[in-house]
C-alpha cells in the first residue's frame, strides 16, 4: 500500500490542478479528476476553492509564485541581470519537464469568459514581468528602461513560442543574442 504524503489538502489540490490543467488543459479537466488525483473529497475542494474558476486562478497564481522565485534566483546569480530572464526560463524548461509552453498564455486562450477570475492572474503575471524588466533596465542604467523592458518581453514571449513549436535550434541562445543586441542600442 502506497501512503499519500502528509501535505495539506489545499496543497494537494493545487499540485493536482497544476499537473492536470497543464497537461490536459483547463476545459478538458474536470474537478472530479483533480479531487481524485489529490485524494480529497469534493467538499474539501469547494471548501478551499469556491469553484473551479477559483481553483484555476489559484493554480495560476501558484505557478506565478514559483516562476518569480526561479527568476529572482537567476537574477541574484547573474552577471547580466536582464539576461537572467532567459537563464531562469532555460532552467524552468529543462528542469521541470513542463514543455507545453506558458500556462498563463494557454489559460488565456482557453478561457472564453473574459470575466474569468484567472484572467486577472494571467494579466498580473505578464505585468509583473514587464515591471521587473523595467526595474532591471533602470538599475543597469539603460536610458530607456520601459522601452527596453517591452522589447525584452516580446523576445521572451517569442522564445516561449519557439520552444513550444521547436522551430529554431537554440531559442535560448537566440534570445540572449537578441537581448544583447537590443541593449547595445
Amino acid at each position: 500500500m502506497t501512503l499519500r504524503p502528509a501535505t495539506p489538502a489545499r496543497q494537494r489540490l493545487l499540485a493536482a490542478a497544476d499537473e492536470l490543467f497543464y497537461a490536459r488543459g483547463i476545459n478538458a479537466t474536470g474537478i472530479d479528476a483533480i479531487v481524485a488525483r489529490a485524494g480529497v473529497a469534493l467538499a474539501t475542494c469547494y471548501k478551499h476553492f469556491g469553484s473551479k474558476d477559483d481553483l484555476v486562478a489559484a493554480y495560476l497564481a501558484e505557478r506565478d509564485e514559483q516562476w518569480r522565485a526561479e527568476w529572482e534566483t537567476a537574477i541574484a546569480a547573474a552577471e547580466e541581470p536582464l539576461l537572467a530572464l532567459f537563464d531562469a526560463l532555460e532552467r524552468w524548461w529543462n528542469g521541470s519537464g513542463r514543455r507545453r509552453g506558458c500556462a498563463h498564455v494557454a489559460a488565456s486562450v482557453e478561457l472564453a469568459d473574459r470575466d474569468h477570475p484567472a484572467l486577472a492572474v494571467v494579466a498580473e503575471h505578464k505585468r509583473h514581468l514587464l515591471r521587473r524588466l523595467t526595474d532591471l533596465a533602470a538599475e543597469t542604467g539603460h536610458p530607456e528602461p520601459a522601452e527596453v523592458a517591452s522589447d525584452l518581453l516580446v523576445i521572451y514571449e517569442g522564445t516561449l513560442s519557439a520552444l513550444l513549436l521547436d522551430v529554431t535550434p537554440d531559442p535560448f541562445a537566440q534570445a540572449r543574442r537578441l537581448t544583447r543586441a537590443r541593449l547595445q542600442r
